[in-house]
This record gives C-alpha cells, sequence and structure tokens, in this order.
C-alpha cells in the first residue's frame, strides 16, 4: 500500500510513525531481532517516521532503532527526545533544559543512534530547572549547527508553544490523544491552530486498551499497566465498556478494533484543523501491519459520533 504523507512545520513524514518504546521498555518481555524485523517491516510498509528517546531503556531504544537503520538512514525521519532524568534506584524523575544539558543530550544520542543528525527533536517535558526560552534556544543552537533539522515540544500547554515557538519555529508537539485521552484539544490545540504545528499523538491505542485484546490479569512486574488506574481495579471494569464498544463497530466494520481507534485519530485531523500523524506503538509485525492497515479504514459520521462520546465514560487517570 502507499501511505501519505504529511507536512510537520516543514518536515514530510509519513502519515502514521512508529513509536518504538515498547520494544525497550515498559510493555513486558522485549526481542531485540522482532524488534528490527518490525522497524524494518515499517519501512517497506512506506512508514517512515521512527520515535524513540534518550530515557527509553536508558539509551536502549536509541541503540536499536540505530541498529536498524544504520543501512537505510535515507529512508526514514528520525525522532528522539531528551529532557527526562530518572533515577534508576528511585525511580524519581527530573527534567532538565539548561544549555550545556541540552548540548551533551544530542550528542549523546547522535552517538547511540550512529547518525549525524536528527530530524526531529523533542523537548520531552518541560523544564523544572530552566525556561523554556533557555531550553528551545539551546535547541536552535543545534540546528543551527546541523545537527537537529526541526523541533519539537512534548505535553506542553498554550503558553509554553507561544513561548517556544517565538525563540524558535516547532514542528510538532507530541502529546498523549486517543479516544479515552482528548487533553490536547483543550490544553493546546488554540496554539497548535494558530503557529501552524503539527499534533503528534502517542498512545493513540489508549496503551492497548482500546485493541480489546489486552488481558489486564496477564500484566509482569514489568508492564507499567500493572499500577495504571485505568487498567486496575474499578478503573479496569468500567473502562471495559469503552473498550467493547470500540470493538462493536469495528465487528460490523469487519476490521480490528485497534484500527477503528487509529482511524479515529487519523480523521481529527480534519476535525481539529491541525495536522495530526499517530504514532502507535508496537514491537511485533504483525501488529504494525494491523496499525498501518487502519488507514483504509472510514467512518461513518454515525460511529465518529459514538466514538466521541466515549472520552466521557472514561475512570481513572493516565498515571
Amino acid at each position: 500500500m502507499t501511505i501519505p504523507t504529511v507536512n510537520l512545520g516543514g518536515l514530510t513524514v509519513s502519515a502514521q510513525g512508529l513509536g518504538c518504546m515498547g520494544m525497550s521498555q515498559s510493555y513486558g518481555p522485549t526481542d531485540w531481532d522482532e524488534s528490527i524485523a518490525t522497524v524494518h517491516r515499517a519501512l517497506e510498509l512506506g512508514v517512515t517516521l521512527l520515535d524513540t528517546a534518550n530515557v527509553y531503556g536508558a539509551g536502549h531504544n536509541e541503540v536499536l532503532v540505530g541498529r536498524a537503520i544504520h543501512d537505510r538512514r535515507d529512508q526514514v525521519q528520525l525522532a528522539t527526545k531528551f529532557g527526562i532524568d530518572r533515577d534508576v534506584a528511585s525511580d524519581e524523575r527530573q527534567v532538565h533544559g539548561k544549555r550545556a544539558y541540552v548540548h551533551a543530550c544530542c550528542d549523546d544520542s547522535l552517538l547511540r543512534l550512529g547518525v549525524d543528525h536528527i530530524d526531529l527533536y523533542y523537548l520531552h517535558r518541560p523544564p523544572d530547572d530552566a525556561e523554556i526560552e533557555e531550553t528551545v534556544g539551546a535547541m536552535a543552537e543545534l540546528v543551527e549547527a546541523g545537527k537537529v533539522r526541526y523541533l519539537g515540544l512534548s505535553e506542553v500547554d498554550d503558553s509554553l508553544l507561544r513561548r517556544a515557538h517565538a525563540v524558535h519555529p516547532i514542528a510538532a508537539v507530541q502529546s498523549e490523544y486517543s479516544l479515552w485521552t482528548r487533553d490536547p484539544e483543550t490544553t493546546v490545540l488554540g496554539a497548535l491552530r494558530e503557529l501552524g504545528v503539527g499534533l503528534v499523538p502517542f498512545s493513540p491505542l489508549g496503551r492497548g486498551f482500546l485493541t480489546a485484546t489486552v488481558d489486564t490479569s496477564s500484566f509482569g512486574a514489568n508492564d507499567f499497566r500493572a499500577g495504571n488506574p485505568r487498567f486496575t481495579g474499578p478503573g479496569a471494569e468500567a473502562n471495559q465498556n469503552i473498550a467493547a464498544a470500540v470493538a462493536a463497530i469495528a465487528e460490523q466494520k469487519g476490521v480490528a478494533a485497534a484500527q477503528v481507534a487509529l482511524a479515529w485519530v487519523h480523521g481529527r485531523s480534519a476535525a481539529l484543523g491541525i495536522p495530526v500523524v499517530p504514532i502507535p506503538g508496537t514491537k511485533r509485525r504483525k501488529w504494525l501491519e494491523q496499525n498501518v492497515g487502519a488507514l483504509d479504514v472510514q467512518l461513518s459520521d454515525s460511529e465518529l459520533a459514538e466514538l466521541d462520546a466515549l472520552a466521557d465514560k472514561v475512570v481513572g487517570g493516565r498515571y
């Protein structure tokens, strides 16, 4: 199939990307060989936006992605992030953004990835120790040095996006966005429209819940969903109704629930008036292929109305 492309502030990317975090952390056992094969299959299918971060697997994920694309760098729009500094012993984290830190992180990521530039470089969260102007100013210096092509932010609001954009154009904001997490519509949409910035939704499948294939009783100790309020206790039970509603529409259409959930996200570009490029994460080729199939799924007005109403029924916080 031919995957359409989308313009994110000047950077042309595939209309759907691949989130690579789960290949190294958070979602149960990992498999290096299958992960590499998944990246390669993504490129074969036309998925060219690959998303990683320096904190995923404490650097493991950048190394993995770098190895996967070492002989096909020209096929990829490579996105990575910096800023989150997690203490391994306590699991507490801070977000750094001072100039020297920004430069050091970029150099370290380039080394792990084995590339000479990053296509889209995100600040992973608003910094705790610096004003956004200092951080984005340092990121702009990376653009001037040729180490980075475009800049992005993650999980920011209107005010921070406008302040950042005044220092250097921002191509994209990455935030959690799905049928059951629609916060960006109230926190940052105004600035996205005003400034022409794209939205890159992570977890567009509700961390797997919206696929109607997740067995919440089977989570291992290294699956962070085992402690997530939407996946445990009263939240898990109540939210099954949301997954069931998505699955019912999917059954009527003869497609997978994941494809319905993703098709809804793709449709939000027209609804919101901004570029929207979801990056569903997976570490297996079969789920990648299913996700790509969502680009061919069309939802009727009545289906969209039913899906739109699901966000009001969610029980439990994001984290």
